[in-house]
Order: structure tokens, then sequence, then C-alpha cells
């Protein structure tokens, strides 16, 4: 029997975006999935449509509806089942939002992460994946930012996950039986080649791709570009832009790491393509997928926004033995098949979901 076949994985977040592609990835990859979700931003459909895709595999699927500020819920489930490590996606990724309300993010972020920390080491689990995002470089000067780059948060969001980061480092200090890894990731696209699951953000989009998504399918008139005097080769902000999948493999690299080497200790990686895609031609790119125009509104650059930012990536090529393999149009045409086949996401138009 394989190393994974025994390992109960714990997924919080699992029925968001990121989280329904890597809960999906440990099935296919023989792992056990135990998801915790409140579904504040997220669809028990996802997880419904994660055990269709996974066929016989679904029976490694368990889901609870559990808030992770709910300690005695949480330590309910680490009571009941053995579980080998935690995936931690859970929180709020709003940056505006952020700044506008940030005990919101704080406690979501913060507080649900220092919960779900007391709980494992009181149940004696110690292997934990963190999501933590490439906004902790803040606006480098120069690029592609490596995992030795000074940290620095232009937004209450960011500053939860450079906190939350800064806690493990100072967990793994105190206690060396830990192993944590945290994958810093830079933008993630696309959706599932099968198309049934895939980014469904409610209200209003946060990220480039769910708003162009959204325009294609005709939900929005046009999509708004912030800024297009940087200097860049089109004016528009440079991002990496990382396929989902990508990502989530990426996880099941980072655990099995953590499950075969004693010495892990705590590690960040860098997740991402380890180049930049410009606003212009990702939507160029989305274009030519959809066969649809994508109308345009500029308006003045975001506070915050950075010029230029992707990600050196040869660490976790080297370390875990992981590269990102799909391209800016395989993650345009990945898509365009969620959208074209499910144009109201996990909703339909007239739910409360949907603003």
């Amino acid at each position: 029997m394989p190393l994974d076949m025994a390992k109960s994985i714990l997924v919080t977040g699992g029925a968001g975006y990121i989280g329904s592609h890597t809960v999906l990835q440990l099935l296919l990859g023989g792992f056990r999935a135990i998801v915790v979700d409140n579904l504040d931003n997220s669809s028990e459909e996802a997880i419904r449509r994660v055990g269709e895709i996974a066929g016989e595999s679904r029976e490694n699927l368990t889901f609870y509806k559990v808030d992770l500020r709910d300690k005695g819920a949480l330590n309910k489930i680490f009571s009941s089942t053995k579980i080998d490590a935690v995936i931690h996606f859970a929180g709020l990724k709003a940056v505006g939002e952020s700044v506008q309300n940030p005990l919101l993010y704080y406690d979501n972020n913060f507080v649900s992460t220092l919960t779900l920390l007391e709980v494992m080491a009181s149940h004696g689990c110690k292997k934990l994946v963190f999501s933590s995002s490439a906004t902790v470089y803040g606006s480098p000067k120069v690029v592609p930012c490596t995992e030795e780059f000074p940290l620095v948060a232009m937004s209450p969001y960011g500053r939860t996950k450079l906190v939350i980061e800064e806690m493990c480092r100072d967990i793994y200090h105190a206690d060396s039986e830990w192993s944590i890894i945290l994958l810093r990731y830079f933008n993630p696209v696309g959706a599932h080649p099968s198309g049934h699951i895939g980014e469904d953000p409610r209200g209003y989009p946060n990220n480039l791709m769910p708003f162009v998504q959204q325009v294609a399918v005709g939900r929005r008139s046009a999509l708004t570009v912030f800024g297009n005097d940087y200097s860049t080769t089109d004016g528009t902000g440079v991002r990496d832009y990382i396929h989902v999948v990508d990502l989530a493999d990426g996880h099941i690299s980072a655990l099995r790491k953590i499950f075969e080497d004693a010495e892990t200790g705590c590690e960040v990686y860098n997740l991402g393509t380890g180049k930049g895609t410009s606003v212009l031609e990702m939507v160029a790119a989305f274009e030519k997928a959809s066969g649809k125009k994508i109308p345009l509104v500029i308006a003045g650059r975001r506070p915050g926004d950075s010029e230029i930012l992707y990600g050196s990536t040869i660490k976790a090529e080297k370390e875990l033995k992981w590269k990102a393999k799909y391209t800016i149009e395989d993650m345009c045409q990945d898509q365009w098949n969620w959208a074209s086949k499910n144009p109201y996401g996990y909703g339909s138009p007239g739910s409360t979901n949907y603003k």
C-alpha cells in the first residue's frame, strides 16, 4: 500500500476555489480528505462536484460545515478522526475589503488560524501546509521575487498572511516536531479541465479573471482596467498567473515533502510560473479562447497595486520537485470552458449569492 493511502488530510476552506481543486487532487492521489468550511464565500455544491469528478475515490471525502473559530467543533473532528496533516486555505482574501474592515480580516484570518493551531497542537498533529500569498512581498523594486526578499504587507489582508507566517516560524522554533510549509502563491486562474469546478466569487469580483469571465458571459458590460500608464510593455500591470490545477499539485508536492522529510522544519516556497503576463495580454488570450470581445474601461491605478510582480520558482522546482505545466492559453481555455458551462458559477441568476 503506498505511503499516502492511509493519510487523512484536513483541508480548511476546502469548498473554495483553490481548496476544491486541491481536495480533488488529494482524492485522485490516494489521500483521504476531510473538508472544513463555513461556506461564507464558497458553496457546498463545489464539494458535491469534486465527489462526482473523483469517482470511486469520493468515499474518501468527508465534509463538515464548521467555522474554524468554533474550537469545540474543531476539537470534535480531531477527536473522531486521526488527522495526519492539515492544509489551511480558509480565510477572507479581498484587499480592498480588508482596508475597509480590518477587524473582520484579523478575526477571520488570524483568530481562526490561532484556534486551528491550538487544536492541532493539543491533538499532536504537527504537519501543516499554509496558504500564504505573494502579497507579502509588497511592491518589490526588482523581480522575480525570491523567498528571501524582505517582507512587507500593503494591506490588512497582507498583514494577516505575514503575521500567520511569523506565528508558524515561532511555533517551529519553540517545538521542532512541527513540519510546516508556507506556500506563497501568485495569481491563480483557470479551472478544472472538466469545466465542472472553478472560481465562483460572490458579489463583486476582486481579481481579473472572474471579472473577465463575467463580462464574457454577459453578466457585466465591460472590464475595468486599473492603470494603463505603468512602465510595462503595454502600460498595464504585470502579474504571474498560475493554473489552479498546477497550484493544487503544488500542495500535494508540499505534503509529500512533509511526510517524507522529517527535517522539513518551517520552509517557504513560491508557487507561480516564474514569468509575468500583462493585463492586456491576459485579456487578449481570453478573447482568443472564448471568441468573445471584452469591452474595456480604463480607470486610474488602484492604491497598493504593484507595477510588476512575479516570482522565482527555482526553490520549489528543486526541493518540492514541482513545476507549473499549464500555459496562459490553457488557463484561458479552461476558464472559458467552466464559465460557458456555469455562467452563474454554482448558483443561478436569481440566487442571493449573486449581486
